[in-house]
């Protein structure tokens, strides 16, 4: 039968409509996500009315669909809100690192800037002494250069020798400083032109610096160098017999790394080919001895601490090129009985290298048995004692208190030195205390 009215069509729903079916909270939230319309039941007026008064013991209240919706938008919301929070504080928290990482750059860029400023003025204020040290380098009849003694590219000395006489002349082995970076035998022209001067012979040892080598490879060729000088120096008019080593700033840290190592070597029978025992005294001028004290310092005076332990062959070998350290070390105390007298030159104003660190290292080695002293030279810098002093001409303490020891057996030597006239200046008065003010180092 066909129903053609609406009114019939109305009748015929009621008729043939099944029971209200139980609406799930669960189905309306697949109305909700899914794409998919939704029909819900028709309802009597009569059947609305009566769950409106007493609704079924099984089916949800209406205000609770609408709850439900509200409870998980809300927890929605607040997720997003969160997640924004934390993209936000992120996107702070990138932007003040990145704020900082600039900041620090242009602090760095603007310290190298300075630092390359004070080092061009302090070598322009310095030059005229550094031209006339030069000149006699590679004019006079005194100096013999690039005397090979190892295999390496650097293994070679320079040799200052005074006018020959029927006695030989005692040696001061000498390995000059540059922050492990930049020494270079060349350094040692002063002090070899006043030593030459007195009738000493000065060995000035090259080595191979950082980042061509480490600092083993350094402490051997220094060992290297010093062999040389002991095997060959008579040949030279040298007396074997009184050979003194002598190492400034980072050459003095080097030169007492290698005398410690070759008297370990010594106590435990290895085959020598130079004996600690050949060195009369060693002298430190401007030294630093236990690194794990100067680590810090050195980083804070610009010598970044990442580059100094790779120089350094890492953290963990501090101790082992740390005289100071192994010299205190009870497994040492046979080869702490063979050091040489030390005697240690320091200024008191000397901010590249703390004196501190050559007092203490001479009373260390006073507490294991080794005969050692530290002079201090009040208000001198890390450069006055090495560069500037010497350019001034005249009487250089330092100079003069390592002479007296040298020439302490020798009332011959010693009436000459009082003899001798005094240096000539090789630098204006002005320029050099300038070069005080200026100097990094």
């Amino acid at each position: 039968m066909l129903l053609r009215s609406k009114q019939n069509l109305s009748s015929a729903s009621l008729l043939i409509s099944p029971p209200t079916p139980q609406f799930k909270e669960d189905d309306y939230s697949n109305v909700i996500h899914t794409n998919k319309p939704y029909y819900l039941p028709r309802v009597s007026d009569q059947t609305t009315t009566k769950f409106s008064h007493k609704p079924h013991s099984h089916s949800p209240c209406p205000l609770q669909l609408p709850d439900a919706i509200h409870a998980r938008s809300s927890a929605r919301v607040d997720s997003a809100l969160q997640q924004q929070q934390q993209q936000q504080q992120q996107e702070e928290t990138t932007y003040l690192l990145m704020i900082l990482n600039f900041t620090r750059c242009i602090r760095s860029g603007c310290m190298v800037i300075l630092r390359v400023i004070a080092i061009l003025s302090y070598a322009f204020l310095i030059s005229p002494g550094f031209l006339r040290g030069a000149y006699y380098y590679y004019t006079s009849s005194h100096v013999r250069r690039d005397i090979v003694y190892g295999d390496q590219p650097r293994n070679k000395l320079d040799l200052y020798l005074p006018i020959k006489s029927h006695c030989p002349k005692p040696v001061v082995v000498f390995i000059t400083g540059g922050a492990w970076i930049l020494g270079y035998k060349a350094w040692g022209c002063l002090l070899g032109k006043q030593l030459c001067e007195r009738d000493i012979i000065v060995a000035c040892i090259d080595y191979r610096n950082f980042p061509q080598v480490s600092m083993s490879k350094m402490v051997q060729d220094a060992s290297e160098g010093i062999s040389f000088v002991c095997k060959h120096i008579a040949d030279y008019g040298g007396d074997p017999n009184r050979i003194y080593l002598m190492g400034q700033s980072a050459g003095a840290h080097i030169a007492s790394c290698a005398i410690v190592d070759q008297a370990i070597k010594e106590a435990g029978d290895c085959s020598l080919s130079w004996s600690v025992k050949q060195i009369k005294i060693f002298f430190g001028l401007s030294g630093g001895y236990n690194l794990f004290e100067l680590l810090d310092h050195f980083h804070n005076r610009g010598l970044s601490r990442s580059v100094f332990l790779r120089m350094m062959e890492g953290e963990e070998s501090l101790g082992r090129f740390s005289p100071e350290v192994k010299v205190e070390d009870p497994a040492n105390r046979k080869a702490v009985s063979l050091l040489p007298r030390t005697i240690l030159f320091h200024g008191t104003q000397d901010y590249s290298i703390p004196c501190h660190s050559s007092k203490s290292f001479a009373k260390t080695l006073e507490r294991v048995g080794v005969e050692a002293e530290a002079v201090m030279y009040e208000g001198k810098t890390h450069t006055d004692v090495f560069v500037q002093d010497p350019m001034r001409g005249g009487d250089d303490e330092m100079v003069r208190d390592l002479v007296a020891v040298i020439h302490a057996a020798d009332e011959e030597a010693l009436d000459k030195d009082d003899k001798a006239p005094p240096s000539k200046r090789l630098a204006p008065e002005f320029m050099l205390k300038l070069a005080r003010i200026v100097s990094p180092f």
